[in-house]
């Protein structure tokens, strides 16, 4: 009934309205979806057109056109609009190495958010956040540990990043053959990973080289997967602003990659550009020259103000300003906006599609393939409940709702913190006590100690939250304006874990919440076990206890390094890729890129090789057995890489392929592999353009970066 009642409600309200003009030609569905939006930018005044151009985009009443509010977010689930399934971090997800079950999250977000849309609009709301157009995902390179978004990424590696970003773009955007599901973008545009502080005035200097391989290499996969947006970012590339210079926007974006989407800027970012980076003069030389770079649309208010101006200037045509808001029209066609609801196959989701127990389940399952195990002296872990008649649970971030939703989160009132998890796991026989036990700054003073030493064991959950690391303004308590200063954890927690483990020899687990690398040889000593579970959405209490209990056996992997210091690292303002990531530090390692433990074993076999020689024009195809050898059922993350022959800048080593398998035990798994040698090309800086490389190229498989279980050589020639 729920969905009769929406369906028939939504074919009189919206977009979706059959009113005014109904039988203008841009509401024919026969006709091609260009000639509908010429037809439609005909119907339109010069400053209704204006109007549009922002993110708050004005109603047009003689038309039936309600106002409509293009800001929405999806990082990990529907954020800021209400309740929600609240998924891992994207850094997490970026953890479990599983681009098919990311796929399946984004299709479950874009589910909630067409049915919160659905709701929304039948009450004649049009408010931010409840929209179809979402701004995620954030693709940019998490370059450097220091940087407060880093969480918001997929991590340190393009091929990872652009793997994951497609998975989660195609899930929100659907595959319907004529309609959106809902509107993806690809940000921030382009190199742009702090610092976080000095974004609306710095000028990130790189090579073409760096450019390619690095910070573009995502973009360029997403758009050719067909990414619905991408938006140009608040920072200076070489000298250009990112929302109004030539060269990202019209001769890579547009010229070369052949983008037909919509181009948005970043919130306020062209008033960064006059007055803030100072490129351009006036707002109204802004406005001219964002439209003229091939911004469709502006997260502000200035090119609603200042086009017109620009007109009568003579900096703009109408033409282009036709052209700039074709792009924001094709998007909403797309959408369905201007069709009967009956036409859309989503126009039937209602509340029955939100936080439902499948996608609470979900929710479930990604946390616990997320979360890495990074120490298990002894095998310490999983626990034996039956041997766990007292369990103390402690730490700042035991309880936290912080801790579990990150930045750029929705609200659930499903959502179960690590001590509900551990309480619900057990039985009610089993004694569960829980003590804040420190703060983030008092170094002297702590809680629990006692308690913990009459336990079995205990569960000590630190780290950090998203208002000590995250973005500019909302990570309020970060000393380095969202970004972080070192890889410290809290001295705090530090000092009451070598509290914790002075007042008990019994087993302690260290559970770690951040979004980043943090310097964990602080407190191994003093830890039997230590796993990171990131900032790991709403059921990231219940995961916990999956992992803790054996339940699930861990196998989230690293999607970034984790160095020792940042004195390890180049200067934060240094973009270029040199001393940067895996794939170009040759220097000692807490942990490695990929890197994370299980309660089982693997082995690898090579059951078909490679061929020994290949062109351009082919495929590398090879076949591995992988074999469970362990005592648990488990899952393993098969990661190829690539070395190159010796040559100018290339890589140490290059993440090329991967896959995460079920494995039971004492069973086996085949993984076939096939990477495009048209992959393996890297920049030529004297020719600018795409070069391979001949000689002898190293395939490596293994469980991480550093290991090399199986490797086999291809000449490329």
């Amino acid at each position: 009934m729920i969905r009769f009642f929406f369906s028939f409600i939504l074919s009189s309200a919206c977009f979706n309205t059959v009113g005014q003009n109904n039988t203008a030609a841009f509401r024919n569905t026969q006709l091609p979806l260009q000639v509908r939006v010429n037809d439609l930018l005909k119907q339109l005044t010069l400053q209704e057109k204006i109007s549009l151009l922002g993110y708050n985009s004005k109603s047009i009443d003689r038309l039936g056109i309600p106002a409509y509010n293009w800001w929405n977010e999806a990082l990990h689930g529907v954020a800021r609009a209400g309740r929600a399934t609240v998924f891992p971090q994207a850094i997490g997800m970026a953890a479990t190495f599983n681009d098919a079950l990311l796929f399946e999250e984004a299709g479950i977000i874009s589910t909630e958010a067409r049915a919160k849309y659905n709701l929304s609009v039948a009450q004649d709301r049009h408010l931010q956040y409840m929209g179809l157009t979402f701004w995620s995902p954030n693709i940019n390179i998490f370059r450097d540990p220091r940087w407060g978004r880093g969480q918001e990424t997929y991590g340190e590696d393009p091929f990872l990043t652009a793997s994951m970003g497609i998975a989660f773009i195609k899930g929100l955007q659907g595959n319907d053959s004529r309609y959106l599901k809902t509107s993806a973008c690809a940000k921030h545009f382009a190199v742009h990973s702090g610092p976080e502080a000095g974004r609306h005035t710095f000028n990130a200097i790189v090579d073409e080289k760096d450019l390619r391989e690095t910070y573009l290499y995502a973009f360029k996969k997403l758009v050719d997967a067909g990414v619905e947006s991408v938006m140009c970012a608040y920072n200076r590339v070489n000298g250009e602003p990112c929302c109004t210079g030539q060269t990202l926007l019209q001769s890579i974006l547009r010229n070369e990659w052949k983008f037909k989407g919509h181009v948005v800027t970043d919130c306020w970012a062209l008033e960064d550009v006059w007055k803030r980076h100072k490129a351009i003069s006036t707002s109204v030389e802004t406005a001219a020259a964002a439209i003229k770079a091939g911004v469709n649309l502006d997260c502000s208010n200035l090119l609603q103000d200042d086009v017109m101006k620009a007109i009568e200037q003579k900096l703009l045509t109408q033409q282009e300003v036709d052209s700039a808001l074709a792009g924001m029209l094709r998007t909403q066609f797309k959408l369905g906006f201007y069709d009967p609801a009956a036409n859309n196959p989503f126009s039937n989701y209602g509340a029955d599609s939100i936080a439902s127990a499948y996608h609470i389940n979900l929710a479930r399952t990604t946390a616990q393939q997320s979360m890495v195990l990074l120490k298990n002296s002894k095998s310490i872990l999983p626990l034996n409940k039956k041997k766990c008649s007292a369990i103390m649970v402690v730490g700042s971030n035991a309880a936290s709702l912080d801790a579990l939703l990150g930045n750029y989160h929705g609200v659930s009132n499903k959502a179960v913190n690590f001590v509900e998890g551990i309480t619900n796991a057990v039985d009610a026989g089993t004694r569960v006590e829980y003590d804040l036990g420190c703060d983030y700054t008092d170094t002297v003073h702590f809680g629990g100690l006692w308690a913990a030493g009459n336990a079995d064991v205990t569960v000590a959950v630190l780290g950090l939250n998203p208002v000590y690391e995250g973005e500019e303004g909302d990570a309020f308590l970060a000393a380095g304006g969202g970004d972080r200063k070192s890889l410290s954890l809290p001295v705090s927690h530090i000092a009451y874990l070598r509290a914790l483990r002075k007042a008990s020899n019994k087993p302690i687990i260290a559970v770690i919440t951040a979004g980043s690398a943090v310097d964990i040889a602080a407190i191994e000593p003093y830890a039997d076990a230590i796993i990171l579970a990131w900032y790991p959405g709403e059921q990231g209490g219940n995961a916990l206890a999956d992992i803790i209990f054996g339940d699930v056996s861990p196998a989230g992997r690293l999607p970034v390094t984790f160095y020792n210091s940042t004195e390890d690292l180049p200067a934060y303002e240094n973009y270029a890729a040199k001393g940067h990531t895996y794939r170009y530090y040759d220097g000692k390692l807490q942990y490695p890129f990929g890197y994370g433990l299980s309660y089982t074993s693997f082995s690898y076999g090579l059951i078909k090789k490679p061929m020994a020689a290949a062109t351009i024009k082919d495929s590398i195809s090879f076949t591995v057995k992988v074999t469970n050898t362990g005592n648990y059922d488990g899952d393993e993350v098969v990661q190829v890489y690539i070395k190159y022959p010796p040559a100018e800048r290339m890589p140490i080593k290059e993440l090329k392929a991967f896959k995460r398998i079920h494995i039971k035990k004492a069973g086996s798994a085949v993984v076939d592999f096939r990477i495009p040698v048209a992959e393996l090309q890297k920049w030529d800086l004297r020719k600018q353009q795409w070069k391979l490389y001949i000689g002898n190229y190293t395939i490596v498989a293994g469980a991480d970066s550093q290991d090399e279980k199986l490797s086999a050589i291809v000449t490329l020639k």
